[in-house]
């Protein structure tokens, strides 16, 4: 009876090992694309992985430590292969289709081949799961504690510096393989980020310092050779609190500018910073169809296009672009872009955005004269986005979302119940005539009555213009603090209405126009004697008289009118308020080629392995560092990605980018991997070396109840990390 309850959970196994077989392969039939790039995606991180338990594998052998078994990829056993006493023994799948009473683990599909020999120690295993590996010691277990035993040959046995040797063995062989990945991938080629400013952070310390769009970091600390844009924010991110780093600078004329910039935590970075940002090329990204299809719906532009001049003026870079834009005085702008169709000729694009002022130079505004002015003049605002403002509740974004998803469809579907709180929403192009008692209010003064009203109704007066016409709505809106942030929003994007030529406020500015006497809401008729219609009409009049003295016209109301006179300065000095693009156009990141140089090929290889291991160390001591601020606080572990994130990531590198980009996230994954595992906590190698430096002081092994209380307590922690990051790593990869 039994042996026939076994032959019926042997055909059982059997059965369903070929349904699952044959189900997998017509998933990798229908999907191979995607199923080569998975597979891509586990060799590679499973090999970083092969290659740590390697390190340990050839010193044991080399020091005669006894290796039970070393596998490549997981259990369950697939294939297993062992020199045994019978012959060479192969075993095929042994957990899952067992052999009753084995006392060897062989199972039904196992055999031997071959002469009998001798039993080696090792039996080298292929694992079912196809994902990392492992070596296993005589006398050493890396779940519990190190087992005492007379073989000669067990882990516990050998002197304390073989033992350690062993330990660091693993680390040892990720950061030469990093160093490997790197040099390879600099003897073929990358394009990585130049250090060059794309960008500067508003109120950053790039920004006191002075460091402009387009400067190129040519030196960090004394070293100029083969940077990248990653060597500046690594620069930041480990220096210390307060110390100033040394910058050599080129600026786009050509000339030099020594530095010395203190990284500060800036709002939304994990980590100190410069507040500069990567550049950026004037080639449009790589867009999914739905959204190619939209920008060109707004832009007349598609992915690769290239942008070669604004209004007839050619530009070169993209910061050059956007100082054009921002010095367009239109609600429109023409751009000229090169497309290229296959093999055939370049193709002239002219295409026609909208453009809007920003309402001010700086994110946070101190005083009025940071406000985008022309000539002291501060024109209205106007509602350009409704976003609404994040919320969270107090279990969490994840939890909040989940309700949402959950509970929206049942309040559509509740049709029957009457709405009692219904009243208008701010929509977009709506112009902001009055927020509670303040008319016609300025960016600042919008800001300061949204902290005043947090978590109260606040009345905000609009024109909205419905159907060709201008109608006045009083919307009401409570102003909220998003979780992180350090100020109550109401969930708009605004920018200055330049449609209408009406004035806000005029200002005092620092250092042009003194303030023109022109009363809060007056609406501008004429510059000089010539009707406007709008704030571009007014900038295209004034500086048609440019260093003369002229008059602006202006009506309050029926009753009340004037005029002021103004001497027209430069335009630098008299107008702050810049044009922004109105579309948001994906250009993609600015790339420059790297690539180990020599005349002949000894002298690239060595280059290359000089830049792999530069690359290494810096990756290496990066993580350190954000390892030592999260455990200080100064990070969020949040910022911490697991080995979810990791998979995602090289997912979507290996099916978005050249196989090169891949190999470099190896690189780095294998860099980190030695850093995270030489941490003095049990089960990690530098745990386990702390315990042989205990057993070195103490002149003894800690007991084994000792050791597997501490194994234990270092798994748990570990298992803990393991899930909190997993969760981030799915929140983040569901839900952004």
């Amino acid at each position: 009876m039994p042996d026939k309850k076994q032959q019926s959970r042997t055909w059982f196994r059997a059965v369903l090992g070929i349904i699952i077989f044959v189900a997998a392969v017509y998933l990798i039939i229908r999907n191979f694309s995607i199923f080569g790039n998975i597979v891509l995606v586990l060799l590679g991180f499973g090999a970083v992985v092969i290659v740590h338990e390697f390190g340990h594998f050839v010193i044991s052998k080399l020091c005669h430590i006894k290796v039970e078994a070393f596998s490549i990829f997981m259990p369950p056993i697939l294939f297993g292969v062992q020199r045994t006493e019978k012959g060479v023994r192969f075993r095929v799948l042994p957990e899952l289709f067992p052999k009753q009473d084995s006392e060897t683990g062989e199972g039904l599909l196992s055999f031997a081949i071959g002469k009998k020999a001798e039993t080696s120690g090792t039996e080298y295993r292929i694992g079912l799961i196809p994902f990392g590996g492992f070596v296993k010691l005589l006398g050493q277990d890396d779940v519990g504690p190190v087992k005492a035993g007379k073989n000669p040959r067990s882990f516990m046995n050998k002197p304390l510096l073989v033992r350690a040797a062993v330990l660091a063995a693993g680390v040892t062989f990720n950061a030469i393989s990093a160093i490997i990945i790197f040099m390879v991938v600099f003897l073929v080629g990358i394009n990585l980020p130049p250090p060059v400013v794309g960008e500067v952070r508003l109120n950053s310390p790039a920004a006191r310092a002075g460091l402009k769009p387009g400067d190129e970091i040519i030196e960090i600390e004394g070293k100029n050779g083969d940077l990248d844009f990653s060597n500046i924010g690594v620069a930041a991110a480990l220096s210390d609190a307060n110390e100033a780093v040394a910058l050599k600078v080129r600026h786009e004329n050509g000339s030099t500018e020594d530095f010395a910039i203190a990284a500060e935590m800036l709002p939304d970075e994990a980590i100190r910073a410069f507040g500069i940002l990567p550049p950026t090329s004037l080639t449009i990204g790589k867009l999914s169809d739905a959204d190619a299809n939209q920008l060109c719906a707004n832009t007349g532009l598609l992915p690769a296009d290239r942008i070669k001049s604004v209004d007839g003026n050619e530009v070169r870079t993209y910061w050059g672009l956007m100082e054009m834009i921002s010095k367009t005085f239109a609600p429109e702008v023409t751009l000229s872009a090169e497309r290229t169709k296959g093999p055939g000729p370049v193709e002239e694009i002219k295409s026609r955005v909208r453009l809007d002022l920003s309402p001010a130079n700086r994110q946070e505004v101190k005083s009025e004269s940071e406000l985008g002015h022309i000539y002291s003049m501060v024109p209205r605002l106007r509602v350009t986005a409704v976003t609404g403002v994040p919320q969270e509740t107090e279990k969490g974004p994840l939890l909040s979302r989940l309700k949402k998803k959950v509970l929206a469809p049942l309040r559509k579907a509740d049709k029957g119940q009457a709405k009692t709180d219904e009243r208008p929403d701010l929509k977009t192009g709506d112009v902001i005539l009055a927020i509670a008692e303040i008319q016609n209010p300025t960016f600042k003064e919008m800001r300061e009555k949204t902290e005043e009203y947090e978590g109260k109704e606040l009345a905000v007066r609009v024109l909205r213009i419905e159907k060709g016409a201008e109608n006045i709505t009083t919307v009401a809106v409570v102003p909220k603090r998003p979780p992180g942030s350090d100020r109550a929003l109401i969930g708009i994007g605004v920018a200055l209405d330049a449609g209408h030529p009406v004035v806000a406020k005029t200002i005092n500015t620092e250092g042009g126009q003194g303030k023109l006497e022109i009363p809060r809401g007056a609406t501008i008729t004429a510059v000089d004697g010539t009707a406007v219609a709008s704030f571009y009409d007014i900038v295209r009049q004034i500086e048609r008289y440019k260093g003369e003295r002229i008059t602006i016209d202006y009506r309050l109301d029926a009753n009340t009118a004037g005029d002021v006179a103004l001497n027209v300065g430069s335009r630098k000095e008299s107008i702050s308020a810049k044009s922004n693009l109105v579309e948001y156009i994906p250009f993609e990141d600015l790339r420059k080629c790297y690539r180990a140089k020599g005349a002949t090929l000894p002298s690239r290889l060595f280059n290359a392995v000089v830049m792999g291991h530069d690359k290494t160390i810096m990756f290496m001591a990066q993580a350190y560092v954000t390892i030592k601020r999260i455990i200080g606080g100064l990070v969020s572990p949040r910022s911490l990605m697991g080995p979810v994130g990791i998979l995602a990531l090289s997912y979507r590198i290996v099916a978005e980018q050249p196989l090169i980009y891949y190999v470099y996230i190896l690189g780095l994954i294998s860099a980190v991997i030695a850093v995270f595992n030489f941490l003095p906590l049990p089960p990690f190698d530098g745990g386990l070396i702390v315990l042989l430096l205990v057993e070195k002081i103490k002149g003894s092994a800690l007991s084994e109840r000792t050791q597997g209380i501490i194994a234990y307590a270092g798994w748990i922690l570990v298992g803990a990390l393991i899930i909190y990051v997993t969760f981030n790593d799915f929140t983040r990869i569901l839900f952004g």
